[in-house]
């Protein structure tokens, strides 16, 4: 039976149409700049200009808004993306919003709100964004992730020029286009045969934290190719069988997670765990009391991430409740 996926994984939904069609008009920001329901969102070093749900500035409120300027109180930028059209109608925002990102220079971002901690990074505002704002922001920060180390032609060296509302780069030399690259990354819960869950942790990481294994896929290889190998190389086990749970995107910088699960492969010990020692420095099995029992003690995945939604999956609930009594997935 295949396995179930998981659902409305975080930094994931369709909050925007992101509306190809319109991409290719050449005075498409004219045109929105002049519709008054346009909203820009403002981005500086990586960072997103916020609102706590008062109206103040800054994330300081557990719960808080992407702060989504009208054209005409927008400062110029220095790059423009059109993401699209809003999908759901919220307070001053109705369905079919024009939404556009704006990167910012350090004197415009400084002239527009010199208050610092007004301007939250993705992975620190995750947790507090309702589930629309989560996905713009993960949207804008990846297109403009891209464009930050795509600025020249990769085969002259020649700056490139940004077209279609921000999703290509054109070289005024070779007239090569380039598009948006997403670099995919298999994330895998290894099971071992009494229903234990490995996990890892990294060599640049406190020695009290662990997570699921990770890494990226090789040119030529398939999800489930890369899932064995990847355990393989730093876990020292063979696995079988891997199986598609969900993905997400993690544009940090810019990345696709593949979510996976697995079972070791017949003949496999789960005492004959070795990590590579560069990578990964320590290994451990972990049952659900066992995760629950050192919780005080143990650093987990963060509440936006994909890996701590596995988590949770083979655990059966939130990890700030004790285990249920549910059979193994």
């Amino acid at each position: 039976m295949p396995t179930p996926t998981l659902r409305d994984l975080p930094l994931t939904g369709p909050a925007l149409d992101r509306d190809g069609a319109a991409r290719p008009g050449p005075d498409l920001f004219d045109e929105l700049w002049q519709d008054a329901s346009t909203r820009v969102l403002p981005l500086w070093q990586g960072k997103a200009l916020v609102r706590d749900r008062d109206g103040g500035s800054g994330a300081s409120q557990p719960s808080a808004d992407l702060a989504l300027l009208r054209a005409s109180t927008a400062p110029a930028a220095t790059l423009l993306v059109y993401l699209g059209r809003t999908l759901t109608e919220r307070p001053g925002r109705p369905a079919g919003t024009p939404v556009v990102a704006a990167v910012l220079s350090d004197e415009e971002a400084g002239a527009l709100e010199p208050v610092q901690d007004a301007w939250q990074s993705l992975r620190a505002l995750a947790p507090s964004l309702d589930r629309d704002d989560a996905a713009i922001f993960t949207e804008a920060l990846a297109i403009t992730n891209w464009h930050a180390v795509h600025s020249h032609c990769p085969r002259c060296g020649s700056p490139t020029h940004v077209e279609m509302s921000g999703w290509v780069r054109r070289c005024p030399v070779d007239n090569s286009e380039q598009f948006p690259r997403t670099d995919a990354a298999v994330i895998v819960s290894v099971i071992d045969d009494d229903g234990r869950l490995l996990l890892g942790s990294n060599a640049m990481w406190e020695n009290n934290r662990y997570s699921l294994l990770a890494g990226f896929v090789e040119p030529g290889e398939s999800f489930e190719e890369a899932a064995i190998r990847e355990i393989g190389e730093e876990a020292g086990v063979r696995i079988a069988d891997p199986e598609y749970l969900g993905s997400q995107p993690w544009p940090f910088p810019a990345s696709i997670m593949v979510g996976m699960r697995a079972g070791l492969a017949p003949g496999q010990r789960a005492e004959d765990l070795l990590p590579d020692g560069e990578e990964i420095l320590a290994l451990r099995w972990f049952t659900r009391e066992q995760l629950w029992a050192e919780r005080a003690s143990l650093l987990l995945p963060g509440g936006s991430s994909i890996a701590r939604a596995i988590v949770e999956y083979w655990y059966g609930g939130p990890l700030d409740a004790p285990p249920a009594a549910v059979a193994d997935r």
